[in-house]
């Protein structure tokens, strides 16, 4: 149903993936496909070859949403991991409620990641970029929008870290642009592309002071690097 879902739609010039997870620990809802085994890359390489045949393009999305999680969900049911320990108000995952059915549940409480956590996080993404090619997609677009985690880094109102991921808008912007960089390093930054959302207040995102300039200079920076396009949500 997935290949013919997206060969029904490769008419378009370009199509962009529902958003895959990079690891078990970036999902927040249940039944979403990956993109960090064997198997999910055999399944992909099915939807490539016929969107291909079709004579389209396809980009993969590559997706990690941080806090927007529940624990049920979470390798060894363990915190979902966020710039911060904040928790996202009002915001729904979808998870196993306490009657362990599939449901609509209030995301848990974060773990603010680690340094070490950061880095491999950032692998998983390099990892999800080289499966992206090997299932023959023809780039990747790193979902750096809607509340999902990055974002959680970029507006301080979730992230509250004192280290070199926090405080200033340098900062902020670090995660996000030292994963577009080792992403490009990987496959060429020609076929990488992002996805931000400036101004977007999903998901607990509130504003906050220097708003326009954090977007002015992640714009600045994108800028500098040659990639496939930029997608503002």
């Amino acid at each position: 149903l997935t290949v013919l879902y997206y060969s029904q739609r490769a008419s378009a010039g370009l199509i962009i993936s529902e958003g895959l997870p990079v690891s078990p620990q970036a999902r927040g809802y249940l039944f979403t496909p990956g993109i960090y085994n064997e198997e999910q890359v055999s399944g992909w390489k099915k939807v490539t070859d016929q969107v291909h045949k079709a004579g389209s393009t396809m980009f993969a999305q590559l997706w990690h949403v941080g806090r927007v999680s529940h624990k049920s969900i979470q390798p060894n049911q363990a915190a979902p991991v966020s710039s911060s320990n904040l928790v996202a108000k009002n915001t729904m995952a979808y998870g196993y409620d306490e009657n362990n059915q599939p449901n609509a549940i209030q995301a848990s409480e974060p773990q603010g990641l680690t340094i070490e956590g950061v880095k491999q996080t950032q692998q998983d993404f390099v990892n999800a970029a080289k499966n992206a090619i090997k299932a023959g997609f023809d780039g990747v677009e790193i979902h750096g929008a809607n509340g999902y985690l990055f974002e959680q880094f970029i507006n301080p109102t979730a992230n509250n870290r004192s280290d070199v991921y926090g405080g200033s808008i340098e900062n902020r912007l670090r995660m996000l642009l030292e994963t577009i960089d080792a992403v490009s390093a990987e496959i060429g930054s020609n076929k990488v592309a992002v996805r931000i959302a400036p101004f977007g207040r999903l998901f607990d995102m509130h504003g906050f002071a220097d708003e326009k300039e954090t977007w002015i200079k992640l714009a600045e920076e994108l800028s500098q690097r040659n990639l496939a396009y930029v997608h503002l949500s």
